[in-house]
């Protein structure tokens, strides 16, 4: 949350004597207003429940040094509240009704991701929801796309990495890299054209050993602001992510985890219950013939 005070309603106050609750975090000036901005939870700020809504309290007020015998400064005390009312319309608040994940950070305003499944490699026809779980064969070839959605203009999407679980877990021990750090890992897995904010793929089916039929793809996915040369979607496959360039402030979001499934095997035909013809070996000494009966 942000404050603003005008400094014309403030006559005689030195807004170097200024803090917030937590002293650790400062204000800012110019030439007509102070200002700050905090976290829901940090610099002090306090949560309240205030019936129908939840409130984030600070305060700003003024302070003495230890070496000042007296001052001739006003004392101030403001305190300020952002209130969040606990029952929302989402569409209310949001232009992203299309999006299956909604995010919100300061420098990219609200911004969401739909995840499919499609049935073809057009990616036009998606897997409906009444479908899921998607029966698949192993070595089929399964088709996916991601799309970013934003009111920030002209945004570019980076998908950095992608893995299949047994679970919807993206924290899994037991998983698969498809992408890691923004190289393709899986040799079957083909990355079809598509825009900015869009990243259609294709990968052949596959399961974990043991006692699974299912899998999970999660991916973690970037948005960065157009024309910034070391964001983490300008440098792409990184094989060592500890060289990875940080110059200036890129405008960049934290990664999103997003996922999709589950893909769901179907069963296998046991060979054992059907019946093999037999068959008859006759050999000379050079050849060997095989006759079905």
């Amino acid at each position: 949350m942000t404050v603003t005070l005008e400094k014309a309603s403030m006559p005689g106050i030195d807004e170097n004597f200024l803090k917030l609750k937590d002293p650790s975090c400062s204000l800012t000036s110019n030439d007509t207003h102070v200002m700050g901005t905090i976290s829901f939870t940090t610099c002090g700020t306090e949560l309240q429940d205030r019936g129908d809504y939840i409130a984030f309290k600070n305060e700003i007020h003024s302070f003495e040094r230890p070496d000042e015998l007296i001052i001739r400064r006003r004392t101030v005390e403001i305190d300020f509240a952002c209130e969040f009312p606990k029952t929302i319309s989402i569409s209310s608040y949001y232009n992203l009704h299309q999006s299956d994940y909604i995010f919100t950070e300061s420098s990219f305003g609200s911004f969401g991701y739909t995840f499919e499944i499609f049935i073809d490699s057009n990616f036009i026809n998606k897997v409906e929801a009444n479908a899921y779980p998607v029966q698949v064969k192993l070595l089929e070839m399964i088709y996916m796309g991601i799309q970013a959605n934003s009111d920030f203009p002209n945004v570019t999407m980076f998908v950095e990495s992608c893995k299949g679980t047994p679970d919807d877990n993206p924290e899994n021990p037991l998983s698969y890299d498809l992408i890691k750090n923004g190289c393709v890992k899986d040799e079957t897995m083909k990355i079809h054209s598509s825009d900015q904010t869009s990243f259609n793929f294709a990968v052949q089916a596959f399961k974990f050993s043991g006692d699974y039929d299912q899998v999970y793809v999660t991916c973690s996915v970037i948005l960065c602001e157009p024309g910034s040369p070391f964001s983490r979607c300008a440098q792409g496959c990184l094989s060592d992510p500890s060289r990875r360039r940080r110059r200036g402030l890129n405008k960049e979001t934290t990664g999103h985890y997003i996922t999709q499934g589950p893909l769901q095997f179907e069963k296998e035909t046991n060979l054992s219950s059907h019946s093999i013809p037999s068959t008859n070996y006759y050999t000379t000494p050079n050849t060997m013939v095989v006759v079905d009966y």
